[in-house]
């Protein structure tokens, strides 16, 4: 009496509850890998790396010193930090803006995307804690940790196909996602007449996918693994 756990379909909705829970989570660690591989590099390493492999200061004729200057306002920008894209520095042999109009409308739209998607992070984060409690309240708190296993596969299962599909052609993948996201064409840029294209070129958004996939990964897998040992150690203890 009082064991929800005795009916079949209640049994069903508890393990329903617990997937969408494990799924949501698991969300959160995807926006939260977002938010370190970007955000979370100290000194922005990875970037001046990334600038040196792609040859950036080259191509803009510009100083490391003022890539990096530039890059430190632009995050601080697409945080939310400072409220105007506007960064002088010595680009091609004379001080002007560094960013233009195009510029300063895109990534305004950029900067919707990124801090609306730690505001979602967050949310997540609190339905997740309330589907546990409502699993508590149904004495099984438990099915959550053996349910992060079957979401974790499935959302593996999408990651490999979201994978696959950009290494055979990243470029493909890059245009639809921009076409799918925004509604205008201002994320087109012309190299020859754009600063910041030159400075974010496509590999550069190629290697920082494959960083973020890696953190990720580790994490999940993390999770998977949490989840199995578990699922094993309580079979052991049914025998």
């Amino acid at each position: 009496k009082g064991d929800f756990g005795m009916n079949p379909y209640v049994e069903r909705l508890q393990k329903v509850i617990a997937f969408v829970a494990a799924f949501l989570f698991i969300i959160c660690l995807l926006l939260s890998s977002f938010e370190w591989a970007v955000y979370k590099d100290e000194d922005y390493k990875f970037y001046e790396k990334e600038y040196e492999k792609y040859e950036v200061t080259k191509e803009l004729d510009m100083e490391m010193e003022d890539v990096m200057y530039v890059t430190e306002e632009m995050m601080a920008y697409l945080i939310g930090e400072r409220e105007e894209l506007s960064v002088w520095t010595t680009v091609e042999g004379r001080e002007q803006d560094f960013f233009n109009e195009q510029d300063r409308f895109h990534m305004g739209e950029v900067r919707t995307l990124f801090i609306g998607g730690l505001k979602l992070r967050n949310g997540l984060f609190f339905v997740v804690v309330g589907l546990n409690l409502v699993l508590v309240f149904m004495k099984k708190k438990n099915v959550f940790i053996k349910m992060t296993f079957t979401a974790g596969a499935v959302f593996l299962g999408i990651c490999a196909v979201v994978g696959i599909a950009c290494a055979m052609n990243f470029t493909k993948v890059f245009y639809l996602f921009h076409q799918i996201v925004f509604d205008n064409e201002e994320w087109l840029f012309d190299p020859a007449v754009d600063y910041m294209i030159r400075m974010l070129p496509e590999g550069f958004f190629f290697d920082m996918l494959v960083r973020i996939g890696t953190m990720f990964g580790l994490w999940l897998i993390a999770l998977m693994g949490a989840s199995l040992v578990y699922r094993i150690l309580e079979k052991k203890q049914n025998k």
